[in-house]
């Protein structure tokens, strides 16, 4: 009975929440359609044979963008204040680097630059899989699809808030395999009915049953800390609950184990608005313009013939082109009626509506590669792409903000469920007998520490340099070695090529 009522409790809350979004659901859908080019989803068709042209300037504006966003991502770096630190930092940069690589963490990015740029916000989850790594496990960061969560409407940030839930929908065999001792007592939820696909795709969602996880953050005043659970709903019923097996809580680090990055914030809430959001008026009025052209276009390449009664002419007989003569009595009563053609600056300000949405979007000629003003020098055309994408540089510092935030929550984990020592390649390991100690000292003392040392702090490079300022930059280090300010060495250490390791390797050796 205790059971009922709790789970009663917290699908109360979870109807509070689904309800308060429908809303955002509904702009979610919209935002998807308008993207991938359905301009008119939502005008009825009165009249097929109207026509509904689209030029989806949204879309390419967006993949625009996406494609410069690709030159950012990024890459954890963990830097020590104190010498005493240093072997760690390196060591934990490297597990950090690992974990990324064995959750495709590139992949999982190009999935945030989506839903970013579309919906307006992107939500990563950072969590613990044992079961990576042939079973020795790591710390993960993966993206969640929007759709599928639900942060407290009531607050501005996800940490304050009563709950957070993530669902998606699973059928009824999947929770005979996974959960058979509750399957079959699972009731139909069809209050969710209305959950459904990408608004193309149209799955039976009377044959399966959400599964929720509602997560929990409680205080406890007496600790003076927060602590937070897991419980997995479905069909009414409580799966699964956290605190009864982890009592202080799944992580120790007491946060919500999500990140939401906004690309335009919201007043009052933790979302935020996107691209799609910001163009739809233009994308839209662009189309209906361009209907209107090509109405018109349409009906001037069909030029009516008026013929009256009283012309003594058989309109059929005027429709048969071969002949060469027809009959009939009288002239004035045959007429040709010619649409008139739209003013000429209708078309240049179809054009200019589009040119709007590309400059204010940050998709203009220079971050696309075009230039039309006689600009052919390499790396004048590299600094002009560099300073047209301001705004995917904008976008790219509010990803890697979250990505550190991430990275934080992704060093706790690590501390507090790594198992055993993890071979890793470090600098400190180099085939030498001293280097491999100090490489698994570091290991261990990963492992044995309650808290990270203040010292250690996460900062966030791009994994590879755009080309306009991988040259800037090795240019200011060789303005520095030949003055004198830096060695050569030191030189080596800090410009960025193809092959740095490679050569520095052959330099040692000699070769």
């Amino acid at each position: 009975m205790k059971n009922n009522s709790e789970s009663e409790k917290y699908y109360s809350l979870f109807r509070e929440f689904y309800d308060a979004y429908a809303g955002e659901r509904a702009r979610i859908e919209k935002c998807e359609s308008l993207y991938r080019g359905d301009h008119w989803f939502d005008v009825p068709a009165d009249d097929p044979r109207e026509p509904r042209p689209v030029t989806p300037v949204i879309h390419s504006s967006i993949e625009n963008v996406r494609a410069d966003l690709e030159d950012f991502i990024p890459e954890a770096v963990i830097t020590a204040d104190s010498n005493a630190y240093v072997g760690l930092a390196e060591t934990l940069t490297q597990v950090i680097k690992e974990n990324h690589v064995n959750c495709s963490y590139d992949e999982e990015f190009r999935k945030l630059t989506h839903d970013l740029l579309v919906a307006g916000y992107a939500v990563q989850e950072i969590g613990y899989d044992p079961a990576a790594l042939s079973g020795m496990g790591s710390a993960f960061i993966r993206h969640v699809d929007v759709s599928g969560v639900m942060f407290d409407p009531l607050v501005t940030d996800i940490q304050d808030g009563r709950a957070v839930f993530k669902f998606a929908r699973r059928t009824r065999d999947w929770f005979r395999d996974h959960y058979p001792d509750k399957a079959d007592s699972l009731k139909d939820d069809g209050i969710f009915m209305d959950v459904d696909g990408d608004g193309v795709l149209a799955p039976r969602c009377d044959r399966s049953i959400m599964l929720i996880e509602c997560w929990l953050r409680e205080y406890d005043a007496k600790k003076d800390r927060y602590s937070v659970h897991m419980l997995k709903m479905a069909g009414g019923e409580i799966l699964e609950d956290s605190r009864r097996d982890f009592p202080g809580g799944v992580y120790s680090h007491g946060k919500y184990p999500f990140v939401v990055t906004a690309l335009f914030r919201r007043r009052g809430s933790s979302l935020g608005l996107g691209l799609v959001d910001m163009f739809e008026t233009s994308q839209r009025y662009s189309d209906k313009l361009d209907q209107i052209v090509m109405k018109n276009a349409m009906l001037a390449s069909h030029n009516k013939l008026l013929v009256t009664g009283a012309s003594g002419f058989d309109e059929e007989d005027l429709r048969d082109w071969s002949k060469e003569v027809h009959k009939g009595d009288n002239l004035n009563g045959v007429s040709w009626f010619q649409t008139a053609p739209l003013p000429s600056y209708l078309i240049s300000y179809i054009a200019d509506m589009r040119n709007s949405i590309k400059e204010e979007s940050g998709s203009n000629e220079w971050s696309r590669g075009m230039t039309n003003y006689g600009v052919t020098s390499g790396t004048a055309i590299s600094a002009l792409q560099e300073q047209s994408s301001k705004r995917a540089r904008m976008a790219a510092k509010s990803l890697h903000s979250a990505f550190r935030q991430a990275v934080e929550q992704e060093l706790e984990l690590e501390r507090e469920f790594a198992l055993g020592l993890r071979c890793v390649k470090t600098c400190l390991d180099r085939s030498d007998p001293e280097g491999a100690a100090k490489a698994e000292e570091a290991a261990r003392e990963i492992m044995g520490m309650e808290d990270m040392p203040i010292s250690i702090r996460v900062t966030v490079k791009v994994q590879k340099e755009t080309g306009f300022s991988a040259i800037a930059h090795n240019d200011t280090v060789f303005r520095l070695v030949e003055t004198g300010m830096i060695t050569p060495e030191v030189g080596l250490e800090l410009i960025v090529f193809e092959g740095k390791e490679q050569a520095k390797a052959l330099m040692k050796n000699g070769t």
